[in-house]
């Protein structure tokens, strides 16, 4: 199929996606990106490119800078290949894991590249001051899971698949819950994740509370794209002050990002391209893999829905992608 007759999602990725070097490919050899980071430099009030491309006093993994890098490396993605394809090909709809969701609503036009550097800044500083404890993935659903994370005082944080349930709580809970789930379920292997906090939880309520004013002083725009909402599982309505409380009340809610793509394969998506972030052992952006891929590969797998994967996360994803764009035959 022509691909100005897909019918388009770009997808966002999180906290996890972060690697010393992210974004330094892009950034040599395209004035867009350039522009984007000098631009995040600026309101952020300090070097991101620095800290992205050398991490010299290895901050990039502190939620603090994690969030702005990540959505500076999302948007500075998006905006060199807009670029480079003359923005051919539109989305009818964007959505992004936990901190993607604001790369999301900057790709949909509701927010404003600016406001959300300045919202994430606030975001990842209270949640990395305010909140505790780490996170674990369990490749079990969450029926399962549940009953025995609550069992030691920890929180379902994020569904990402049918079976596999994100977990929250002090680090010492989790590892009870670990060594309970290997008791039961001996192949069900548990892993952790590169977090500061239990993030989507009750560890993250005081960080919500002092972060509600400073969503509540935010512009939001209107929507160009619908966004998807981590909250709901659903769209964001159009009202603003309905956009903030679900930004709100994500802060300390599972993140709910299976939900989201069974609303884009009910909607008809036959494409997917992912921006920003990477994942892999090889130390820069070369050899990199797209975060959230594979997720969504096994929820297009269990929904017996087609759909394409394509990405945008260093320069060999960008000229692929470009090359589909600009090349259709």
């Amino acid at each position: 199929m022509p691909w100005n007759e897909r019918k388009v999602l770009f997808v966002f990725p999180g906290q996890g996606a972060q690697y010393r070097g992210m974004g330094g490919d892009i950034y040599k050899e395209h004035a867009t990106a350039k522009k984007v980071y000098t631009q995040a430099s600026d309101v952020l009030g300090y070097d991101l490119a620095e800290l992205c491309f050398n991490d010299r006093d290895e901050q990039l993994n502190l939620t603090r800078f994690t969030q702005p890098a990540l959505l500076t490396h999302s948007i500075a993605c998006l905006e060199v290949f807009r670029d480079i394809s003359d923005d051919r090909l539109q989305p009818a709809m964007t959505a992004g894991h936990s901190l993607g969701e604001y790369s999301a609503l900057v790709a949909a036009k509701a927010l404003s590249f600016e406001t959300a550097l300045r919202l994430v800044q606030k975001r990842g500083e209270l949640m990395g001051t305010h909140g505790e404890g780490e996170m674990t993935a369990f490749p079990l659903d969450i029926d399962t899971i549940r009953p025995i994370a609550e069992r030691y005082h920890c929180a379902v944080a994020g569904c990402n698949l049918p079976e596999q349930t994100v977990i929250g709580g002090r680090s010492e809970d989790l590892a009870l819950v670990e060594e309970a789930v290997q008791e039961q379920f001996a192949r069900k292997r548990p892993v952790r994740l590169k977090t500061e906090g239990a993030f989507h939880t009750y560890y993250m309520v005081k960080a919500a509370q002092l972060y509600r004013d400073v969503l509540e002083a935010a512009t939001f725009d209107a929507f160009q794209v619908r966004a998807l909402s981590n909250f709901t599982g659903g769209y964001h309505e159009s009202d603003p002050d309905n956009v903030k409380a679900c930004l709100f009340f994500q802060l300390f809610h599972p993140v709910l990002w299976h939900s989201n793509l069974q609303t884009a394969f009910a909607d008809g998506i036959d494409l997917i391209v992912e921006f920003g972030g990477g994942i892999g052992k090889t130390d820069g952006p070369e050899g990199k893999r797209p975060n959230l891929e594979g997720i969504a590969k096994k929820a297009l797998r269990a929904a017996s829905h087609e759909a394409d994967y394509l990405a945008v996360i260093n320069i060999q994803s960008l000229e692929n992608t470009a090359e589909f764009v600009n090349n259709p035959g």
